[in-house]
């Protein structure tokens, strides 16, 4: 079985918003700050494919597209020490290649595009209530960085 990564094209765009409507229904459960009366969107995935500070990639088994990402270049404040960071966003393997390394080679090749941008440091956030996701993470050198908290003042 082998594992191609690649960057997605315009016609991967079905699978893509597949993709992340699939990832919106697995957040759901973990963000009660999300509606739920209408279907939203994450990502304006089209206009990633085309941009050129962001890198959407698609991987493959067997010519079927299992998994997705993007690396995406974002501006910093000014008073951060690097101008720029690299962004991983859009992750997500379908669940028959879930433990296979998918998500592992997809970050690999992100890592390797920020590294052409001549980025220093990459963040990506992920719900404390999802520990699949924090383990694929730091299985891969991240570290937890930052808490961001909140409370309702409704309830």
């Amino acid at each position: 079985m082998e594992i191609v990564i690649r960057s997605a094209k315009k016609e991967d765009l079905p699978t893509l918003l597949d993709f992340e409507q699939k990832i919106i229904e697995a957040e759901l459960p973990m963000d009660p700050t999300l509606k739920t009366e209408e279907r939203i969107n994450y990502y304006d995935i089209g206009a990633y494919i085309t941009s050129d500070h962001t890198e959407v990639v698609v991987a493959e088994i067997d010519n079927e597209i299992v998994g997705s990402g993007y690396g995406q270049i974002r501006d910093r404040l000014d008073y951060f020490k690097q101008k720029q960071l690299g962004y991983i966003g859009f992750m997500y393997v379908k669940e028959a290649h879930r433990g296979k390394g998918v998500s592992q080679k997809i970050i690999q090749y992100l890592y390797d595009w920020f590294k052409t941008k001549d980025l220093e440091e990459i963040r990506l956030t992920v719900y404390d209530k999802n520990p699949r996701a924090i383990r694929a993470y730091e299985k891969v050198g991240f570290e937890k960085h930052l808490i961001e908290m909140r409370i309702n003042l409704k309830d």
